[in-house]
C-alpha cells in the first residue's frame, strides 16, 4: 500500500507582496483624479438634458384667494367650461406645484382666466 500526500505549492508565506505601495498623498490624488473623471462625465451627460430651445407658452392665469370651505374641486368646476372638472383640476395642481387637492383658507392661487 502506497500512500500520496500532497503539498501545497502556494501558502501564505510564500506570498510575494506587491510592488506598488501608495502613500496617504498617492491615494489622495487617485482619489481625486477618479472623482474629477466622474463629474466630467456627470457634466457631459447631464448637457443633453435641455428640453427645448424655445420658451413655452404661458397660460394667461389670474389670482383666486381660497374663502373658508372651499375646494379644489368648486374652484375647478368655476373655471371648467366643458364640463371636464379633472382637467382643470389637474392644470390648477400642476399651476401651483401643489402636492396634493387639500386647500387652506386664505390660500392665493393662480388659476386660467376663463374664456367663454
Amino acid at each position: 500500500m502506497s500512500t500520496l500526500s500532497l503539498s501545497p505549492a502556494f501558502t501564505a508565506t510564500s506570498a510575494r507582496r506587491s510592488a506598488v505601495r501608495l502613500t496617504r498623498r498617492g491615494r489622495l490624488v487617485v482619489f481625486l483624479t477618479s472623482l474629477f473623471l466622474v463629474l466630467g462625465v456627470a457634466v457631459m451627460l447631464a448637457g443633453g438634458a435641455v428640453g427645448t430651445d424655445s420658451a413655452g407658452q404661458q397660460v394667461p392665469t389670474e389670482v383666486v384667494t381660497v374663502a373658508p370651505g372651499d375646494t379644489l374641486w368648486d374652484i375647478a368646476s368655476d373655471i371648467s367650461t366643458d364640463g371636464d372638472v379633472r382637467s382643470a383640476m389637474d392644470q390648477i395642481e400642476r399651476l401651483n406645484a401643489l402636492e396634493s387637492a387639500s386647500l387652506s383658507a386664505g390660500q392665493k392661487l393662480r388659476v386660467p382666466v376663463v374664456t367663454d
